[in-house]
């Protein structure tokens, strides 16, 4: 558990990692130089806790990604199932977990769905996985061999759903802190789907809390461009994000390309994806000069990956 200003939910979460059906051998804490009570808070959990309670305080604030990666480096267990300070977990989200990776020797992690509360812990109308649109079909997808392919396109997996077996850590750490949104959890997921290394369990198996407070979550989802406001933007403004993207992708297709066991073919999709956002970043000013390049990335069938309504960006790219 990695904690940071979190007292006003941390004693609800830690209460339901203490009543699991299987008790977890130990709790390793790195705290990330709270200001607030939460040391205090779990200082007392601890005093009462059946199990070993380790409280890491940092001596300076490393930020989530560094200071998960230093939590699950200390624990001694060989699976680490990762949790968030402001979550309630199932009653059975340890067992669960663990018979998964027994039963799947082949699987490096397992995650799963979760309910979805408020910060009065009220369930919302729909689940974590609807953020997401990780439906069923999308799940045969994972479960054919092509996870990769969806994690290329998108955010699925949540931390606070994982369990990862420590020995991976040996191949994942240390998680790099420069590719922007592939923070921990994006980033033990991708590597591990690259060799079909990660499984999912359908059912909820915590409640994963969304308030203003946390730095993760779930905020509005951004209003679309309107059409009639497309031909007024600036086309800078519509290039921006185009352009980060590509570079983003850059900087991960060369983080992955240092992991060890990561062959490159498992890397062609996204070096694809990449090609195409730099080609869209690139198309020149001229709408005439746009033509060639852009029909030839339709013909290659690329404009999928900027949206399922691919004639969207492919027109948005010729006419704007």
């Amino acid at each position: 558990m990695c904690t940071y200003n979190g007292a006003k939910y941390l004693a609800e979460q830690l209460e339901s990692i203490a009543r699991q059906s299987r008790q977890v051998d130990e709790l390793v804490v790195c705290d990330d130089k709270s200001t607030d009570g939460t040391v205090g808070v779990l200082q007392e959990f601890a005093a009462k806790a059946p199990f070993p309670v380790k409280i890491h305080i940092n001596e300076a604030n490393l930020g989530s990604t560094r200071n998960f990666d230093q939590c699950m480096g200390l624990c001694r267990g060989e699976i680490l199932i990762l949790c968030d300070q402001d979550d309630i977990w199932a009653y059975d989200r340890v067992q669960r977990q663990v018979d998964y990776l027994a039963a799947h020797p082949e699987h490096e992690a397992v995650f799963s769905d979760a309910y979805l509360i408020d910060d009065k812990g009220e369930r919302q109308n729909h689940m974590l996985w609807d953020n997401f649109g990780f439906n069923r079909e999308r799940q045969v997808k994972w479960q054919s061999g092509k996870a990769k392919d969806l994690l290329f396109e998108g955010y699925i997996v949540t931390g606070a759903t994982m369990a990862v077996r420590k020995r991976a850590l040996g191949f994942l750490s240390p998680f790099p802190v420069h590719l922007g949104p592939y923070i921990h959890d994006a980033w033990i997921a991708l590597v591990l789907s690259l060799n079909d290394q990660i499984g999912f369990i359908t059912d909820p198996l915590l409640s994963y809390r969304v308030h203003a407070s946390q730095q993760v979550g779930f905020g509005q989802k951004l209003e679309p461009v309107r059409l009639k406001d497309r031909w007024k933007r600036d086309r800078d403004k519509k290039i921006s994000p185009i352009r980060q993207r590509a570079q983003l992708l850059k900087a991960l297709i060369e983080a992955l390309e240092k992991v060890e066991g990561v062959s490159p073919a498992s890397l062609t999709r996204l070096k694809e994806l990449q090609v195409h956002f730099q080609v869209r970043a690139n198309l020149p000013e001229n709408r005439l000069r746009r033509l060639e390049p852009a029909l030839s990335e339709l013909v290659k069938g690329r404009y999928t990956f900027s949206s399922e309504h691919w004639w969207l960006p492919f027109l948005g790219d010729l006419l704007e």
